[in-house]
Protein backbone atom coordinates (compact mmCIF):
# COMPACT_ATOMS: atom_id res chain seq x y z
CA UNK A 1 0.00 0.00 0.00
CA UNK A 2 1.22 3.64 -0.59
CA UNK A 3 0.40 6.66 -0.14
CA UNK A 4 1.08 10.35 2.08
CA UNK A 5 0.90 8.29 5.48
CA UNK A 6 3.15 5.61 4.51
CA UNK A 7 6.77 5.65 4.23
CA UNK A 8 10.20 3.66 2.94
CA UNK A 9 12.74 2.90 5.32
CA UNK A 10 14.15 6.43 4.25
CA UNK A 11 11.08 8.33 5.69
CA UNK A 12 10.13 9.00 2.20
CA UNK A 13 6.55 8.54 1.15
CA UNK A 14 6.68 6.62 -2.05
CA UNK A 15 4.29 9.02 -4.24
CA UNK A 16 4.03 8.87 -7.65
CA UNK A 17 7.15 10.03 -9.27
CA UNK A 18 7.43 13.47 -10.53
CA UNK A 19 9.30 14.59 -13.87
CA UNK A 20 11.67 17.48 -12.23
CA UNK A 21 15.24 16.63 -12.56
CA UNK A 22 18.34 18.68 -12.10
CA UNK A 23 21.34 16.46 -11.19
CA UNK A 24 23.71 19.05 -11.43
CA UNK A 25 22.24 22.10 -9.43
CA UNK A 26 20.91 19.71 -6.60
CA UNK A 27 24.15 18.61 -5.90
CA UNK A 28 25.32 22.19 -6.26
CA UNK A 29 22.67 23.66 -3.91
CA UNK A 30 23.44 20.99 -1.51
CA UNK A 31 26.78 21.72 -1.49
CA UNK A 32 26.57 25.31 -1.46
CA UNK A 33 23.33 26.45 0.79
CA UNK A 34 24.80 26.25 3.81
CA UNK A 35 27.33 28.80 3.50
CA UNK A 36 24.46 31.58 3.10
CA UNK A 37 23.02 30.05 6.52
CA UNK A 38 26.42 31.36 7.91
CA UNK A 39 25.49 35.10 6.95
CA UNK A 40 22.02 35.77 8.37
CA UNK A 41 19.49 33.51 6.53
CA UNK A 42 19.52 30.64 9.40
CA UNK A 43 17.81 34.00 10.94
CA UNK A 44 15.65 34.76 8.43
CA UNK A 45 14.36 31.39 8.71
CA UNK A 46 13.78 31.54 11.76
CA UNK A 47 11.92 34.83 10.97
CA UNK A 48 9.50 32.63 8.31
CA UNK A 49 8.28 29.91 10.62
CA UNK A 50 7.97 31.92 13.67
CA UNK A 51 4.58 31.42 15.07
CA UNK A 52 3.83 28.34 13.13
CA UNK A 53 1.47 25.38 14.70
CA UNK A 54 -0.51 22.97 13.40
CA UNK A 55 -0.29 20.90 10.11
CA UNK A 56 2.11 22.44 7.89
CA UNK A 57 2.83 21.76 4.11
CA UNK A 58 6.29 23.14 2.96
CA UNK A 59 6.26 23.07 -0.85
CA UNK A 60 10.14 23.00 -2.16
CA UNK A 61 11.55 21.89 1.05
CA UNK A 62 15.32 21.14 -0.60
CA UNK A 63 17.47 19.52 1.27
CA UNK A 64 15.55 20.72 4.46
CA UNK A 65 17.62 23.60 5.87
CA UNK A 66 13.64 24.72 7.24
CA UNK A 67 13.51 21.55 9.05
CA UNK A 68 15.50 23.05 12.21
CA UNK A 69 13.55 26.19 12.66
CA UNK A 70 10.16 24.47 13.09
CA UNK A 71 8.88 25.54 16.61
CA UNK A 72 7.59 22.69 18.90
CA UNK A 73 3.58 23.95 18.43
CA UNK A 74 3.76 22.50 14.55
CA UNK A 75 2.03 19.08 14.86
CA UNK A 76 3.70 17.64 11.43
CA UNK A 77 4.91 18.75 8.47
CA UNK A 78 4.49 17.40 4.95
CA UNK A 79 7.39 18.45 3.05
CA UNK A 80 6.77 18.31 -0.50
CA UNK A 81 10.20 17.88 -2.97
CA UNK A 82 9.91 16.65 -6.78
CA UNK A 83 14.16 16.65 -7.15
CA UNK A 84 15.39 13.30 -6.33
CA UNK A 85 18.42 13.81 -5.28
CA UNK A 86 17.40 16.97 -2.69
CA UNK A 87 14.69 14.42 -1.75
CA UNK A 88 16.90 11.99 -0.05
CA UNK A 89 18.74 14.99 1.66
CA UNK A 90 15.40 16.11 2.47
CA UNK A 91 14.66 12.49 4.25
CA UNK A 92 17.84 12.80 6.41
CA UNK A 93 17.22 15.99 7.67
CA UNK A 94 13.92 15.23 8.88
CA UNK A 95 15.02 12.33 10.70
CA UNK A 96 16.93 14.65 13.20
CA UNK A 97 14.32 17.44 13.12
CA UNK A 98 12.44 18.11 16.58
CA UNK A 99 8.94 18.24 15.20
CA UNK A 100 7.27 15.34 13.29
CA UNK A 101 8.35 15.74 9.20
CA UNK A 102 7.22 13.54 6.19
CA UNK A 103 9.25 13.84 2.33
CA UNK A 104 6.96 12.93 -0.42
CA UNK A 105 7.67 13.33 -4.34
CA UNK A 106 4.96 15.97 -5.47
CA UNK A 107 5.44 19.49 -7.83
CA UNK A 108 3.76 23.33 -6.41
CA UNK A 109 1.13 22.70 -8.83
CA UNK A 110 -0.78 19.22 -8.02
CA UNK A 111 0.17 19.09 -4.38
CA UNK A 112 -0.51 15.33 -2.75
CA UNK A 113 -2.62 17.30 -0.32
CA UNK A 114 -6.84 17.10 0.10
CA UNK A 115 -8.70 20.09 0.02
CA UNK A 116 -8.08 22.86 3.07
CA UNK A 117 -5.98 20.22 4.82
CA UNK A 118 -3.79 22.45 6.21
CA UNK A 119 -2.78 25.05 8.45
CA UNK A 120 0.06 27.03 6.45
CA UNK A 121 1.92 26.56 3.63
CA UNK A 122 5.68 27.58 3.70
CA UNK A 123 7.49 28.41 0.19
CA UNK A 124 11.04 29.59 0.50
CA UNK A 125 12.66 30.34 -2.95
CA UNK A 126 10.26 28.16 -4.75
CA UNK A 127 7.90 30.96 -6.93
CA UNK A 128 10.98 31.39 -8.99
CA UNK A 129 11.27 28.56 -10.18
CA UNK A 130 7.89 27.33 -11.14
CA UNK A 131 6.62 26.71 -14.08
CA UNK A 132 3.33 28.64 -13.40
CA UNK A 133 2.99 30.59 -10.54
CA UNK A 134 -0.46 31.48 -10.44
CA UNK A 135 -1.54 28.10 -11.14
CA UNK A 136 0.92 26.81 -7.81
CA UNK A 137 -0.54 29.76 -5.57
CA UNK A 138 -3.94 28.44 -7.01
CA UNK A 139 -2.96 25.01 -5.61
CA UNK A 140 -1.41 26.92 -1.99
CA UNK A 141 -5.28 28.51 -1.43
CA UNK A 142 -6.65 25.30 -2.19
CA UNK A 143 -4.87 22.86 0.86
CA UNK A 144 -5.68 25.05 3.39
CA UNK A 145 -8.03 25.96 5.46
CA UNK A 146 -9.85 29.10 5.95
CA UNK A 147 -7.99 31.46 7.40
CA UNK A 148 -4.94 29.83 6.45
CA UNK A 149 -1.34 31.22 6.43
CA UNK A 150 1.37 31.20 2.93
CA UNK A 151 4.23 31.89 4.46
CA UNK A 152 6.75 33.35 2.10
CA UNK A 153 10.65 33.97 1.72
CA UNK A 154 11.73 34.38 -1.89
CA UNK A 155 13.94 36.68 -4.38
CA UNK A 156 12.10 39.12 -6.51
CA UNK A 157 11.84 41.75 -9.40
CA UNK A 158 13.94 44.74 -7.58
CA UNK A 159 11.98 48.04 -7.41
CA UNK A 160 15.02 49.74 -9.06
CA UNK A 161 14.58 50.24 -12.45
CA UNK A 162 17.90 50.21 -13.38
CA UNK A 163 18.67 46.79 -11.00
CA UNK A 164 15.27 45.41 -12.69
CA UNK A 165 16.67 45.87 -16.30
CA UNK A 166 20.32 44.11 -15.25
CA UNK A 167 18.27 41.03 -14.12
CA UNK A 168 15.95 41.21 -17.20
CA UNK A 169 19.29 40.71 -19.01
CA UNK A 170 20.73 38.13 -16.05
CA UNK A 171 17.56 36.42 -16.82
CA UNK A 172 18.49 35.38 -20.10
CA UNK A 173 20.87 33.02 -18.53
CA UNK A 174 20.43 32.29 -15.40
CA UNK A 175 17.75 29.53 -15.41
CA UNK A 176 19.35 27.05 -17.54
CA UNK A 177 22.29 27.38 -14.64
CA UNK A 178 19.93 27.21 -11.64
CA UNK A 179 17.33 24.85 -11.76
CA UNK A 180 14.78 27.09 -14.09
CA UNK A 181 15.53 29.88 -11.61
CA UNK A 182 13.72 33.54 -12.59
CA UNK A 183 15.22 36.42 -11.38
CA UNK A 184 12.51 38.73 -12.47
CA UNK A 185 8.95 37.71 -11.20
CA UNK A 186 7.04 40.21 -9.49
CA UNK A 187 6.12 37.08 -6.86
CA UNK A 188 4.61 40.29 -3.82
CA UNK A 189 2.26 41.18 -6.56
CA UNK A 190 1.38 37.67 -7.84
CA UNK A 191 0.64 36.49 -3.87
CA UNK A 192 -1.63 39.59 -3.39
CA UNK A 193 -3.93 38.50 -6.29
CA UNK A 194 -4.82 35.77 -4.35
CA UNK A 195 -4.11 36.31 -0.64
CA UNK A 196 -4.43 38.80 1.48
CA UNK A 197 -1.04 39.72 2.18
CA UNK A 198 -0.69 40.57 6.50
CA UNK A 199 3.54 41.94 6.11
CA UNK A 200 5.69 41.65 3.68
CA UNK A 201 9.07 43.11 4.37
CA UNK A 202 11.19 43.54 1.68
CA UNK A 203 15.28 43.76 1.77
CA UNK A 204 18.48 42.82 0.05
CA UNK A 205 20.30 39.71 0.72
CA UNK A 206 22.80 39.48 1.59
CA UNK A 207 23.85 43.29 2.42
CA UNK A 208 26.57 43.15 0.60
CA UNK A 209 25.73 41.55 -2.53
CA UNK A 210 25.75 44.63 -5.33
CA UNK A 211 25.68 42.89 -8.26
CA UNK A 212 23.45 39.31 -7.52
CA UNK A 213 20.39 39.21 -9.49
CA UNK A 214 18.57 37.59 -6.96
CA UNK A 215 19.77 39.92 -4.05
CA UNK A 216 16.37 41.43 -3.75
CA UNK A 217 14.03 39.73 -1.38
CA UNK A 218 10.53 39.39 0.18
CA UNK A 219 9.06 37.98 3.31
CA UNK A 220 6.36 37.75 5.04
CA UNK A 221 2.71 36.04 5.88
CA UNK A 222 -0.38 36.23 3.57
CA UNK A 223 -4.08 34.22 4.43
CA UNK A 224 -6.53 32.45 2.91
CA UNK A 225 -9.87 34.34 3.15
CA UNK A 226 -12.18 33.24 6.18
CA UNK A 227 -15.00 33.15 3.36
CA UNK A 228 -15.17 32.39 0.04
CA UNK A 229 -14.59 35.80 -1.87
CA UNK A 230 -14.27 37.39 1.61
CA UNK A 231 -11.29 39.69 3.08
CA UNK A 232 -9.30 39.64 5.77
CA UNK A 233 -7.78 42.91 5.99
CA UNK A 234 -6.62 45.44 3.38
CA UNK A 235 -2.98 44.07 4.16
CA UNK A 236 0.13 45.79 6.14
CA UNK A 237 3.80 46.16 4.98
CA UNK A 238 7.03 46.85 7.50
CA UNK A 239 10.59 47.57 7.12
CA UNK A 240 10.04 50.83 5.20
CA UNK A 241 10.29 51.09 0.88
CA UNK A 242 10.70 47.61 -0.05
CA UNK A 243 13.68 46.57 -1.63
CA UNK A 244 11.47 44.34 -4.29
CA UNK A 245 7.75 43.52 -5.54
Amino acid sequence: MTGLGMTDAAGVAPMKKSLVKNPLFARYFNRFAARREERGNRELRQELLSGLSGRVIEVGAGNGLNFPHYPGAVREVVAVEPEPYLRDRAAEAAAAASVPIRVTDGTAGDLPAADGEFDAVVVSGLLCSVPDAPAALAEFRRVLRPGGQLRFYEHVRSRDAIFARYQRAADLIWPRLMGGCHVERRTQSAIGRVFTLERCRGFRFPPSAAFSPVAPRIIGVARKAETPGGRLSSGRFSGGRPAAR
